[in-house]
């Protein structure tokens, strides 16, 4: 009978020995927007023009998914569990892009 199997970091791809320390994670965004228009706005117009957009979209249908939804799981090493927090619990700088 064989014993656990390594697992792969997601991060940075480093194997993990069954013998070591990992933890699971679970990432999911979700799109979302406070304000979706203007008042009045849904007309049958503007839904067609909308509905032309996204197939005329370069982009495929999944790729559209993943803007709105877009989810994750796996398991990190401790060396990258701790740079995952920190990325997570700090609040952005200022002057940092997008």
């Amino acid at each position: 009978m064989t014993g656990p199997r390594s697992k792969t970091c997601a991060a940075c791809g480093r194997i993990i020995a069954a013998s070591e320390v990992y933890y699971r994670f679970t990432l999911v965004l979700q799109g979302e927007q406070d304000v979706l228009g203007t008042p009045g706005s849904g007309s049958a117009d503007e839904l067609s023009s909308l509905l032309k957009q996204l197939e005329e979209s370069p982009e495929s249908p999944q790729e559209l998914e993943e803007q709105v939804h877009w989810e994750r799981a796996g398991v990190v090493c401790s060396a990258c569990r701790s740079l995952v927090v920190r990325t997570l619990s700090s609040p952005p700088e200022p002057t940092r892009p997008h």
